[in-house]
């Protein structure tokens, strides 16, 4: 038979500089790019906004978790329940001759007819066991 590797570990993302992910890598540099763009071109209230805000956004987005995860699934995931909750709650009241007609009818319908057991005599049970234990090979009426 035939053995296979089964990759361990999938859920662990590749360090490439340090302690940095790929994707905690490019989240900052992205940031980085906008903080440096703002000090190049603007002024002394744009640089202060970008440092304070994107800087930080990017940290939280690099770096953050809720839950076991990261920021960003954090993010979407509440976005996606925002948008279509999951929980539906449906109440239904019922009027007095509705719940009699509901109780009339399920007493009526709801007789069932108790089933007898059936009694396995105990060769069939060694039977079967032999079968599944030779995979198949062993058939029970090749004895007679």
């Amino acid at each position: 038979m035939q053995q296979f590797v089964v990759p361990q570990f999938i859920d662990v993302e590749d360090k490439i500089l340090g302690p940095l992910t790929v994707r905690q890598f490019i989240i900052l540099l992205v940031g980085g790019g906008i903080i440096f763009l703002a000090f190049r071109f603007g002024d002394m209230s744009l640089k202060i906004f970008s440092l304070v805000i994107i800087g930080g956004l990017s940290l939280v987005f690099a770096f953050g978790k809720v839950g076991g995860q990261m920021f960003h699934y954090f993010l979407l995931n509440l976005a996606q329940s925002a948008r279509k909750p999951s929980l539906r709650i449906w109440r239904k009241d019922y009027q007095k001759d509705e719940l009699e007609y509901l109780r009339k009818r399920d007493t009526d319908t709801n007789v069932m007819k108790r089933e007898e057991r059936k009694v396995v005599k105990r060769e069939r049970i060694r039977d079967l066991a032999l079968v599944v234990n030779t995979g198949g090979f062993y058939n029970p009426d090749d004895d007679l």
